[in-house]
This record gives structure tokens, C-alpha cells and sequence, in this order.
């Protein structure tokens, strides 16, 4: 059975602008954050790498002390040498950001992307969307 995964994510004091919002570029980087945990435990080398990011703010996220925010992460497609994530930030039971992912698996001694083995393929499938 397949779900989407989900992370929970720590708004940093540092990530607001004056008016209490949230920095575009840093909430970035909590979506990476989900990725990565996401990722772990996905066996072989891990050579994947951001080939492409697509992202909607749907509205404003702001930074609450001590308020944790979930990411939702699920795939939308496997490929041959890439897969395709929606990732969905969400504050107050709303999608504030919506990212499309596309990560591409990477022999980093070649230098050139490298087809899924059928165990990282397996890996992936358990977050592939219903």
C-alpha cells in the first residue's frame, strides 16, 4: 500500500522577513529537508540530484515560535533514470507552497545520470500516489 510521505518541519527564527512572513528561498529549503528524509533509507549510492523545481505559493506562510508545518511528499511519476515529486507544505491545514520535483538518479564517477535499480525502484514506489 502506498502513502504519501510525511515530515515534519521547524520554522527557524531567522526565516521571516520584518512583517513575520516567511522568505520564498527559505521555505525552499525546508521542502528539500523532506526530500532528503524521504530519501533515507533508499538503498545504493543516493546520487540524486534536483534536475528541476517547479513551485506555487498559494499563500503566505508565516512563522509562529515553536509552530512545527508538515511536508507532504508523494510520487507522481518513475522513470527510467528520474522520478517526479509533488511536495505540499502546509500551514493551517492549507497548502501554502506546492512544489513539482523532478530528481534525477546520478552516477557522480561518470558524470552522467544512471538508470533506477530495481531495489530503488521499489523504494520509491511505496510513496507513488493512489
Amino acid at each position: 500500500m502506498s502513502a504519501p510521505h510525511e515530515h515534519a518541519v521547524q520554522l527557524r527564527w531567522s526565516d521571516p522577513d520584518s512583517l513575520g512572513h516567511v522568505n520564498h528561498a527559505r521555505a525552499l529549503s525546508l521542502i528539500e529537508d523532506a526530500r532528503l528524509a524521504m530519501a533515507e533509507g533508499a538503498p545504493g549510492d543516493r546520487g540524486l540530484i534536483l534536475a528541476r523545481l517547479e513551485v506555487d505559493y498559494l499563500r503566505q506562510l508565516y512563522y509562529r515560535v515553536g509552530e512545527r508545518l508538515c511536508v507532504r511528499s508523494t510520487v507522481t511519476l518513475l522513470g527510467t533514470k528520474s522520478l517526479t515529486l509533488r511536495q505540499e507544505l502546509v500551514q493551517d491545514d492549507e497548502v501554502a507552497i506546492r512544489a513539482s520535483v523532478v530528481m534525477v538518479l546520478f552516477d557522480f564517477a561518470t558524470d552522467t545520470s544512471r538508470a533506477m535499480t530495481d531495489d530503488e525502484r521499489a523504494h520509491w514506489s511505496r510513496f507513488i500516489e493512489s
